[in-house]
C-alpha cells in the first residue's frame, strides 16, 4: 500500500511538469508574437513618419501646401524655447541662452530607435533636399553658427528657409518639430531702433510659418499670471480661437516658490476659461521644467552624458509634482499629473501628431496625384520648348508674340477692365509722384484737394490777386476767363458749389486708372492747370526796361512794350509745362508694357524663358516712345516759339471787349474828378468817327446838319476830340514818365496778349500730342517694332533668343523636373501602401470586435 502510494506520488508530478512546460512554451510564443507584432507595428510607424518627413521636405522645396503635420514651437527669447526642444528630443544639440541663437527655423525630423545609443543626425542639403549628409552634433552646431553669422551681415538678417535635420535616437519621440527664432520684445526709443527692426522681422517670419493650417502651434509662456499674454498675443493673430494651439508654461521649477497661497497655485494650474480666451488643444496648459546645465566633459559641464540629462528631466518632474502637492496641501489628480512634465507633453504631442498623420493619409494621395500630373505636364512643356529651339520656329514665335503684344497694347488704349486696377491702376497722386507733376514758375503744384468732384469756394478780390477760400482754408486760385466769368455769374461774395465738369477739373483724381483712361486724365489735368494759369506779376522796372529807345524818336511805344513783356512771360511760363506734359504722357505710355505682359501671361500667350527677346521688345518700345515724345515736343516748341516771337493781333488779342472794358474802368476813374469824359471813350469816339467818315458817303453838309440837329456844335466836338487825343499822346507817346494810366495800359495789353498765347498754346499742345505721340503708338509702332525684330533675326538670331543659354537652362529644368517626378512617384507609392495597411488594420479591428 505504501509502495503504491509512493508510486502514485511519484507519477503525479510528471504530468504537472509537462503542463507547466507547455504553458511556459505557449507564454513564450505569445510573447514572441507580441514582440514581432510590436516590431511590425513600430516598422509601420517608422515608414509612416519617414513618408511624412519626406513629404514635409517636398512641400518646402516645391512650395506646395501638402498637409504635412508638424509641431511649430513659438516663444520669446527668454521663454526657455530651445531648452524645451532639447528636453523633448532627449539630448542637447544647440546653444541655449539669451539673445538670437538661430536666424533660420530648424526643422527636426525625430525618429524613435531603441537600438540607437547615441543620436544619429543627418543634415539635409539646401541645394538638393533628397540628399542628407550625416553630421556630428558639433558639426551641426558649427553649421547653425555659420548661418547665423552669414545672415547677421546681410540686410535681411532672418531667413524663412528651414534648416532640416533628421535625428534617430533611443530617447527621441516620433515627432517633427520646427524651432522658430525667438520673438523679441525690444524697449521703445530711438536707441533701440535696430532691435525693434529685428523684432518686426522675426514676428513676420513666425507669423508666416503659423499660417500653415496643418501645423500644431506650441505656444510658450514664461509667466505666473495667465492674464499676461506675451506670446499668445502673436499666436492669436493667426489662430484667434487657439483651436490648433497648445499652451505651455515653462520654467515651472522657478515659478512654484513665487506662490504664497495654495489658491494662487490652483488658479495657475487650472486657469478660468475666460482667461485663455479660446479652446486650446488639451483643454488646459502644460507645465514643464528643464534642468539647467550642459552635457559634456568640460569643467563647466553638469552632465557627462545625454542619459544623465534624460534622468535629470525625469527627476525634475517628480520634484515639481512633490512641490506642487506641498503647496496645495493635497495630492494632485491624475488629470493634473498628465499636464506636468516634459514626458507628458511629449506623449501628448506624439499621440496628437500620430492621429493627424493617420487622418491625413487618405487626403495626401490625391494631392500627390495632382502634383504628379502637374510635374508631368511641366516636363512635357519643357520637352516641347526644347524641340522648338530652331531658327524657323523661333522666328515664328517672335512674330506671333509681336502681333499679340500689339493687340494687348491697342486694347489698353481703347479701354479694358481685364487688368486689375488695384494692381496696375494709379490715382492722380500716384501718377504725380511717379511721372511728375505740373509745376508753374512759382514752383507750386495745383492743390490736389481741388481736383476732386466739387468743393465750396468763396471769392475775395484784393488788388490784382483773386483770393479764394476753399473748404474753410485760404488759398490763391487762378482761373481762366471762362471759369471766372462762370463764377461771377454765380453768387460772387458768397459760398457756392460748382461742378468740376464745368471747369474741366478731372473728377476721377481718386480713381486707379491705366491705359487710355490715364492718358485722358493726364491731358485733362494739363488743360485745367494751364488753362487757369495767369500772367505773372509785372513790375515797373520790367516796363521801363522794355520801353527802351526808339530808332526814330525819343518817345515810347507802349504796344511794343506790352508785346515784349507778354511774349517773354508767356515763353517762361508755358515752356516748362510743355516738358512736364511730355514727361507725364511718356510715363503713362511706358506703363502699358508691363500691363500688356500681364495680359499675355493671363491668356497663356507669354514667352516664358525668353528673357533676352523680351528685353529686346521692351527696349524697342521704350526707344520708340521716347523718340516719338521728343519729336512731338519739338513740334510743340516750334509753335510756342512762333507765338512768342511775333505778335499777331488777330490771334493774340481776341478779347477786345475785355480790353475796352478794362480801359473804360481806369479811364473813368482818373477823369471823373475833372468832369471830363474818359480818355478811352474819347479815343473810342474818335475811332468811331473815323470809321464813320470812311464808310459814310453822305456829304459834309449832311454831317453838319446832323450835329446841329442833335444840339452839338461840330467845331467844339472836333476841338474836344483833338484835345483829348493830344492829351492821350502826351501821356502815352511823347512823355517817358511812366504814369499810372500808362502802366495800367501796358498791364492790360500784356494780359490780353498773354491770354491769347495761352489759349493757342493749350489747343496746339493738346492737338499735337494726340496726333504725334498717341496716334503713332497706334499706327506706326507695329510696323517699326516688327522691322526692328526682323533686322535682329537676320543679324544675330542666336543672341536675340540666347539659344545656347536657353538650351542649357531648359536641360537643367528638365533634369530637376525628372528628379521631382521620381520623388513624387516614390512618395505616392509609399502613402498608397501605408493607406492599404491602415485600412487592413481597421478591418481586422472591426472583425475582432
Amino acid at each position: 500500500m505504501l509502495q503504491n502510494s509512493e508510486d502514485t506520488g511519484n507519477k503525479n508530478p510528471q504530468p504537472r511538469l509537462q503542463v507547466d512546460k507547455e504553458q511556459q512554451e505557449s507564454v513564450s510564443q505569445v510573447k514572441s508574437l507580441v514582440s514581432v507584432w510590436r516590431k511590425l507595428e513600430m516598422e509601420e510607424q517608422w515608414r509612416l513618419y519617414e513618408a511624412y518627413n519626406e513629404l514635409h521636405g517636398l512641400a518646402q522645396e516645391l512650395k506646395t501646401p501638402f498637409d504635412a503635420p508638424a509641431v511649430l514651437v513659438v516663444g520669446h527669447q527668454t521663454d526657455g524655447k530651445s531648452a524645451l526642444v532639447e528636453g523633448l528630443m532627449g539630448f542637447q544639440f544647440n546653444h541655449v541662452g539669451g539673445g538670437t541663437k538661430t536666424r533660420r527655423p530648424i526643422t527636426l525630423h525625430m525618429k524613435y530607435d531603441p537600438e540607437c545609443e547615441v543620436p544619429t543626425c543627418h543634415l539635409v542639403s539646401d541645394d538638393d533636399p533628397s540628399f542628407a549628409q550625416e553630421k556630428s552634433l558639433h558639426e551641426i552646431q558649427a553649421y547653425i553658427e555659420s548661418e547665423n553669422m552669414r545672415l547677421e551681415k546681410e540686410s535681411f538678417q532672418f531667413s524663412a528657409k528651414e534648416i532640416i535635420i533628421r535625428v534617430e535616437y533611443k530617447h527621441c519621440p516620433n515627432l517633427t518639430i520646427i524651432d522658430t527664432p525667438g520673438l523679441i520684445a525690444p524697449a521703445p526709443g530711438r536707441k533701440n531702433q535696430a532691435l525693434q527692426s529685428q523684432g518686426r522681422a522675426v514676428e513676420s517670419l513666425v507669423r508666416a510659418k503659423m499660417q500653415h493650417k496643418e501645423f500644431i502651434i506650441l505656444c510658450l509662456e514664461d509667466c505666473s499670471d495667465w492674464s499676461n499674454a506675451t506670446t499668445r498675443r502673436v499666436v492669436m493673430q493667426i489662430d484667434p480661437e487657439l483651436s490648433r494651439t497648445i499652451v505651455v508654461s515653462t520654467k515651472l521649477d522657478t515659478r512654484i516658490p513665487q506662490f504664497a497661497r495654495s489658491s494662487d497655485v490652483e488658479v495657475f494650474l487650472s486657469p478660468p476659461a475666460h482667461t485663455l480666451d479660446g479652446f486650446i488643444l488639451g483643454d488646459s496648459p502644460f507645465f514643464t521644467s528643464v534642468p539647467s546645465g550642459r552635457v559634456g566633459s568640460g569643467h563647466d559641464s553638469v552632465y557627462s552624458s545625454n542619459d544623465e540629462f534624460k534622468q535629470a528631466i525625469s527627476l525634475r518632474e517628480v520634484e515639481d509634482i512633490a512641490s506642487l502637492e506641498e503647496k496645495l496641501c493635497r495630492p494632485l489628480s491624475m488629470q493634473e499629473r498628465n499636464r506636468i512634465g516634459v514626458s507628458k507633453l511629449r506623449s501628448f504631442l506624439e499621440e496628437l501628431l500620430q492621429k493627424r498623420y493617420m487622418d491625413s493619409v487618405p487626403l495626401i494621395i490625391p494631392l500627390l496625384e495632382k502634383e504628379y500630373r502637374t510635374a508631368t505636364r511641366k516636363l512635357n512643356e519643357i520637352n516641347k520648348e526644347l524641340s522648338t529651339l530652331d531658327e524657323v520656329k523661333l522666328k515664328e514665335k517672335g512674330r506671333k508674340f509681336h502681333d499679340l503684344f500689339i493687340t494687348k497694347l491697342s486694347l489698353l488704349l481703347k479701354g479694358t477692365v481685364v487688368a486689375p486696377p488695384d494692381k496696375f491702376g494709379e490715382t492722380l497722386q500716384d501718377e504725380r509722384s511717379n511721372g511728375g507733376a505740373f509745376v508753374g514758375t512759382d514752383g507750386l503744384q495745383f492743390p490736389l484737394k481741388l481736383i476732386p468732384h466739387s468743393h465750396c469756394f468763396t471769392e475775395r478780390n484784393i488788388g490784382n490777386a483773386t483770393i479764394m477760400v476753399c473748404d474753410n482754408e485760404m488759398i490763391e486760385v487762378v482761373l481762366d476767363c471762362k471759369a471766372r466769368e462762370l463764377l461771377r455769374v454765380c453768387l460772387v461774395g458768397r459760398a457756392w458749389t460748382f461742378d468740376s465738369q464745368s471747369l474741366n477739373i478731372p473728377r476721377n483724381a481718386g480713381m486707379r486708372l491705366y491705359g487710355g483712361a490715364q492718358y485722358h486724365r493726364a491731358m485733362a489735368e494739363f488743360r485745367f492747370v494751364v488753362g487757369g494759369t495767369k500772367c505773372p506779376q509785372i513790375t515797373r522796372e520790367e516796363i521801363v526796361n522794355a520801353c527802351g529807345v526808339e530808332d526814330i524818336h525819343d518817345g515810347t511805344n507802349y504796344s511794343r512794350t506790352a508785346c515784349v513783356i507778354a511774349v517773354a512771360k508767356a515763353r517762361d511760363t508755358f515752356e516748362p509745362f510743355l516738358h512736364q506734359l511730355g514727361c507725364r504722357l511718356l510715363y503713362v505710355l511706358k506703363r502699358l508694357l508691363p500691363i500688356s505682359v500681364y495680359l499675355l501671361q493671363k491668356d497663356g500667350e507669354y514667352l516664358s524663358g525668353h528673357d533676352v527677346f523680351l528685353k529686346r521688345v521692351d527696349s524697342a518700345f521704350s526707344n520708340f516712345a521716347e523718340s516719338t515724345e521728343r519729336a512731338c515736343r519739338e513740334k510743340c516748341m516750334e509753335d510756342l516759339e512762333s507765338t512768342t516771337r511775333y505778335v499777331t493781333w488777330s490771334l493774340h488779342n481776341k478779347n477786345r471787349a475785355g480790353l475796352r472794358q478794362f480801359l473804360d474802368s481806369f479811364g473813368g476813374t482818373e477823369q471823373s474828378a475833372m468832369g471830363v469824359n474818359p480818355i478811352s471813350a474819347s479815343l473810342e469816339s474818335s475811332m468811331v468817327s473815323a470809321a464813320s467818315e470812311k464808310h459814310d458817303n453822305r456829304p459834309r453838309a449832311d454831317v453838319k446838319l446832323s450835329h446841329l440837329a442833335s444840339g452839338i456844335d461840330s467845331s467844339s466836338a472836333v476841338q474836344t476830340t483833338e484835345t483829348r487825343l493830344a492829351d492821350l499822346l502826351d501821356k502815352t507817346l511823347w512823355n517817358r514818365r511812366l504814369a499810372p494810366s500808362s502802366e495800367r495800359i501796358v498791364y492790360g495789353l500784356v494780359q490780353q496778349i498773354f491770354h491769347g498765347i495761352r489759349e493757342y498754346f493749350l489747343a496746339s499742345a493738346e492737338l499735337k500730342f494726340n496726333c504725334f505721340l498717341l496716334m503713332p503708338v497706334v499706327d506706326k509702332l507695329p510696323a517699326l517694332l516688327l522691322q526692328d525684330l526682323e533686322s535682329a533675326f537676320v543679324d544675330d538670331l542666336d543672341n536675340v533668343f540666347d539659344i545656347t543659354n536657353l538650351r542649357h537652362s531648359f536641360s537643367q529644368r528638365k533634369l530637376e523636373t525628372e528628379m521631382d517626378l521620381k520623388r513624387i512617384k516614390r512618395l505616392k507609392e509609399k502613402f498608397r501602401l501605408i493607406n492599404e495597411q491602415l485600412t487592413l488594420h481597421q478591418l481586422k479591428a472591426v472583425s475582432i470586435e
